[in-house]
């Protein structure tokens, strides 16, 4: 890790069907040994089954779904006079939006089901309407922070 300089963010361009940028990153993200086809495929059918039980835009379900399990802030441990304290610190944009995606990829794997778009579509699902098995990675991540106030003036 280099630290003359910061490292240059990549501008990732928004996806073909839907031309959404947090589509393209998710599908970035999901991908396997550069299997991006097959990313695609499955988060395209899992919009669509997202779609068929909704009733509702799939994009907007993701981006609801998206929104809720962004965590606002998290705890970093830090060291002060020998002994290591774990300090709440907001997150930045950009770590609150990959740490969402991770979260939500991370729960649709370890989900009973047939196939990846299923799992997904029904986190996706559970996501924007406030439960889920990430949801509560979240919170756990908020709780944590909160139990962790009194040590906020370490930052």
């Amino acid at each position: 890790m280099s630290r003359r300089k910061r490292a240059v963010r990549r501008i990732v361009p928004a996806d073909k069907r839907y031309n959404n940028l947090h589509i393209q990153m998710f599908i970035n993200r999901m991908m396997y040994g550069g299997k991006k086809s097959t990313a695609q495929a499955i988060i395209y059918r899992a919009l669509e089954i997202v779609e068929e039980k909704a009733k509702r835009d799939p994009v907007e379900v993701f981006e609801v779904a998206l929104r809720n399990v962004t965590p606002a802030v998290e705890v970093k441990p830090m060291r002060v006079g020998g002994s290591t304290y774990q300090v709440p610190v907001e997150v930045p944009y950009a770590r609150a939006t990959a740490l969402a995606m991770r979260w939500l990829l991370e729960t649709a794997r370890n989900r009973g089901g047939r196939n990846m778009a299923e799992k997904l579509s029904s986190e996706l699902l559970d996501a924007a309407s406030g439960q889920g098995a990430s949801i509560k990675k979240k919170d756990d991540t908020h709780r944590m922070a909160e139990a962790n106030r009194a040590f906020a003036h370490f930052k």
